[in-house]
């Protein structure tokens, strides 16, 4: 598996993995659950929310590095500049 197919299979598992518990989060408001349950929940979906932006971004920014022409960077219209921004959006 190249490293652009490994770090996309990782970005989709926790995309999942934060709708799955954000399905968690609603069937436990539908419920009736705990205050501690749905804030527990919430923030797991919001961890992982946080994870997958920063490896879009990481993965964003190691194209830029390994390809310096930013041919890479550049399919997807990204400027170094934007990059940051991008990554001081998830901060």
């Amino acid at each position: 598996m190249t490293p652009d197919a490994e770090a996309q299979r990782s970005i989709l598992n926790r995309l999942r993995r934060a709708r799955g518990q954000l399905d968690a989060v609603i069937t436990a408001v539908e419920t009736g659950g705990s205050c501690r349950d749905v804030v527990t929940q919430l923030a797991a979906v919001t961890s992982a929310l946080d994870k997958a932006g920063y490896a879009i971004v990481a993965t964003a920014m190691r194209d830029c590095v390994v390809d310096p022409g930013g041919t890479a960077a550049a399919e997807d219209g990204l400027t170094t500049d934007e990059l940051r921004k991008l990554f001081l959006m998830l901060a």
